[in-house]
């Protein structure tokens, strides 16, 4: 059976929970917490549950009292699932005035002093953690709102006021690097399709293939490893998130979500199979059975160089690939392949018991780079359509609210703990020397359709049996209708 492609339905059983819980280190709100603040639930110091209110509260900085930073930004990540970043930024700026308010009837100047400052660290926290939430003008207004409050207790040396501007500067500069970001995957965003000749989908012997540009199976996964760190360093903690906000978006109208898919999603989405649309390419469009047996046993070199780098993305794309039907069909070819190191691989992405290899050899990986010395051994790349089914799923089999009301916040944390220690993946730096001529062949080479490539397949070795001569024979007349 052919590997999916990552468009398929998200739908998978839930892996092996990890036991390991965050410690929020929850500090006791003072200096003028409302009675919100003692709706929040606790186990063995963990806050486990509150109402939506409390839970807001708790963010917000007092005299006495700076949130968790795994708490701020587990809440930062999870509020979206209830209500627009700007909501709750202007629920936060009412929260703010309350106390300011107080401690101005007070007199303690001092205090409001300190109270400004800690203010201002939670939304420098927020800006950075999440910079996109203010592309929304209706956030860039509340966040300048709250700015402007704070700064009226501000003495002459301007403290506070640098501090914001500073932050308001850097803000823009994320947030037009991310513009920036949107409009080159645009551009790039839909790979070239060869449909190839009309009946005749093999190209001239003498043009270039993959093996023409890189024969070396280390070198072609690390130039792979290259363009997956690029590409999965633009995705977001917020982005992932949508996955939630949009279905919810859908099951019920209280939660409104971005329904917007975003750039970087779709577009290591759209890596992943053309990756695999490539690796089927290359193979199905070699003319001769001994170049393709070499092309196919390249690629499962490539592979598992992959899987010992920890790219495992790049790994299951190419296996994808092999399996597309076009590909697989090819038993006079496959037959001379030399296929135990093909069988290795297929047991790593064993389906069964819920990828139970994949998830030993993913555990495995991130125990290396938990202790690693070196970036080499840092990097772990996850098959990107399991991991997203696996934050899907928590969330479908966990409710929002528990029959108190309160929000379930023990399921949050496990989703904010999967979606960070994924964000850590991310920022590795590729230790890897950049080939661009191999680069460009990978992100430009035209990529064969999916009638070319079973045109190109049965032009490599014909129908074998009654149903592949019926789809030959359908393929052929839909194409000279066409023509």
């Amino acid at each position: 059976e052919a590997m999916p492609q990552t468009s398929v339905v998200f739908s998978s059983i839930l892996g092996p929970n990890c036991n390991r819980q965050v410690q929020p280190g929850m500090g006791e709100r003072g200096g003028g917490a409302s009675n919100g603040s003692r709706d929040l639930i606790f186990q063995d110091g963990r806050l486990t549950s509150g109402s939506l209110e409390a839970l807001m509260e708790h963010l917000v900085p007092t005299v006495d009292y700076y949130p968790d930073r795994t708490y701020i930004f587990t809440f930062l990540l999870s509020s979206r699932v209830f209500m627009p970043p700007h909501d709750l930024l202007a629920r936060v700026g009412q929260i703010c005035l309350e106390q300011r308010q107080q401690l101005e009837a007070g007199s303690e100047k001092a205090k409001l002093k300190s109270f400004s400052t800690k203010i201002v660290q939670l939304l420098k926290e927020w800006t950075e953690a999440f910079p996109y939430d203010f592309q929304d003008e209706k956030a860039m207004a509340e966040l300048k709102a709250i700015a402007h409050r704070v700064t009226q207790c501000d003495e002459e040396n301007g403290t506070v006021k640098k501090a914001i501007a500073q932050m308001i500067q850097s803000l823009l500069l994320s947030l037009a690097a991310r513009s920036q970001l949107q409009e080159l995957r645009e551009k790039l965003r839909s790979p070239v399709v060869d449909k190839g000749p009309i009946l005749k989908a093999k190209p001239p012997a003498a043009q270039k293939d993959i093996l023409g540009v890189c024969s070396d199976p280390l070198v072609l996964a690390q130039q792979l490893t290259h363009i997956e760190l690029e590409r999965v360093n633009s995705i977001r903690p917020e982005d992932l998130m949508q996955i939630i906000s949009h279905m919810d978006s859908l099951d019920n109208h209280r939660c409104r979500g971005d329904m917007t898919k975003t750039f970087s999603l779709e577009a290591y989405d759209n890596w992943f199979n053309c990756l695999s649309m490539l690796v089927a390419t290359e193979v199905c469009r070699v003319v001769k059975k001994k170049h393709r047996t070499r092309m196919l046993e390249f690629f499962i070199d490539v592979a598992r160089e992959c899987f010992n780098i920890g790219n495992f993305n790049s790994m299951m794309a190419i296996i994808s690939g092999m399996n597309l039907s076009p590909v697989a069909r090819l038993k006079k070819t496959w037959s001379k392949v030399k296929t135990a190191k093909f069988d290795v691989l297929e047991h790593h992405m064993d389906p069964s018991s819920n990828f139970c290899n994949y998830r030993t050899a993913l555990q495995g990986a991130a125990q290396r780079s938990q202790t690693a010395n070196s970036s080499r051994e840092k990097i772990v790349i996850p098959v990107f359509n399991l991991f997203v089914k696996d934050i899907y799923f928590l969330h479908k089999i966990h409710t929002n609210h528990l029959p108190s009301g309160h929000v379930n916040f023990k399921k949050f944390w496990e989703i904010s703990r999967q979606i960070h220690e994924f964000m850590t993946w991310t920022q590795v730096e590729c230790p890897f020397e950049k080939d661009k001529k191999i680069q460009s062949y990978l992100l430009t080479a035209p990529i064969y359709s999916e009638e070319a490539l079973f045109i190109a397949s049965f032009e490599s070795e014909g129908p074998e049996n009654h149903m592949e001569k019926d789809s030959w024979k359908a393929l052929r007349t839909t194409l000279l209708n066409r023509a």
